[in-house]
């Protein structure tokens, strides 16, 4: 069997065993399909690697200037391809188990403040060609604040889930695992009206024979829906427009904000984790680090004593 083709098996068997996302797919394939090339260069095939192999390959990624994380996720995806191909008896051995990753640091996720969010959201409603366009972007803004939830998941949101003025939405995470998120009392206000307006619109489409749309946020691309790449050239036009630098501002920014601001307002972190749809909650608990460099900053901005020198004590 090629390598091509045990790369596709495997894939095949992550998608029906394990559920994995289609992004998860998408980067394991280009990762081994990388390892591959490097094998073939040097007349190898994944039968015939080593350990010694593998952890030159990982050097070769330092050479080549790849970042820690990178190098991490590649050899994440090669211990779960040797650890199928062990199983499904392609391998006798499993070369890459004892192998040590390259030791990710743990950066800070970026976040917001509470004002800078707001003008994120009022820029919304000025950012767009027609007034359903302007509605559309602030339903989004205000959804994706409101509920935490990964920008993916926000723009594939079925539209059966809106209707009848939820409280709650049902979310369809990583893996295909599903999560409820509630409504903040804006957010199902505006997600009202933006619905009503996407009605009138679809009724306009259909009335010319296209078909009608599944998604709360439809598109006429390939998907059906906005996309993520979409959002991103989205929300970089809103934060030049609220007076925010751009490289601050991801989609992820303001989950990161929605985590960190519960967080500080009291949340726990096992609710945290739940909105999020965090699998683990050592994931969440890097928003307690956001919060301790926040308020290492304030006492640091805003304290007399941190500001202006004292006399010397004895």
């Amino acid at each position: 069997m090629s390598m091509e083709m045990q790369i596709a098996t495997f894939l095949e068997a992550q998608s029906a065993e394990l559920a994995a996302a289609t992004n998860t797919q998408l980067a394991y394939a280009r990762d081994l399909r990388d390892f591959a090339d490097w094998l073939r260069a040097e007349d190898r095939d994944f039968a015939g690697a080593t350990r010694e192999m593998i952890e030159t390959y990982l050097i070769s990624l330092a050479d080549r200037g790849l970042s820690v994380a990178t190098r991490a996720r590649r050899l994440s995806a090669i211990r779960q391809y040797y650890r199928f191909a062990f199983e499904e008896g392609w391998r006798a051995d499993n070369p890459a188990i004892q192998i040590k990753g390259p030791g990710r640091a743990r950066r800070l996720p970026k976040t917001l403040d509470v004002a800078e969010v707001e003008r994120l959201i009022a820029a919304a409603e000025e950012i767009g060609r027609k007034p359903e366009d302007r509605l559309r972007n602030q339903c989004l803004m205000e959804l994706l604040y409101a509920t935490g939830m990964r920008v993916t998941e926000l723009v594939s949101l079925p539209v059966a889930a809106a209707r009848g003025r939820p409280r709650m939405l049902l979310v369809s995470g990583k893996g295909g695992k599903e999560r409820l998120v509630p409504l903040s009392a804006p957010a199902r206000e505006t997600l009202a009206r933006w619905l009503e307006a996407r009605d009138r619109l679809e009724e306009i489409r259909t009335a010319n024979s296209a078909p009608a749309s599944r998604y709360l946020f439809p598109s006429r691309g390939k998907s059906g829906h906005l996309t993520r790449h979409w959002f991103f050239t989205l929300i970089k036009d809103l934060a030049v427009r609220a007076g925010i630098d751009p490289a601050l501002v991801t989609p992820h920014t303001l989950r990161h904000a929605f985590a960190t601001h519960l967080l500080a307002n009291g949340a726990d972190l096992m609710s945290i984790q739940a909105l999020l749809g965090h699998a683990d909650v050592g994931t969440t608990e890097i928003y307690t680090h956001v919060l301790d460099a926040n308020l290492t900053e304030l006492v640091l901005s805003h304290h007399p004593l941190a500001r202006k020198p004292g006399p010397a004590r004895t």
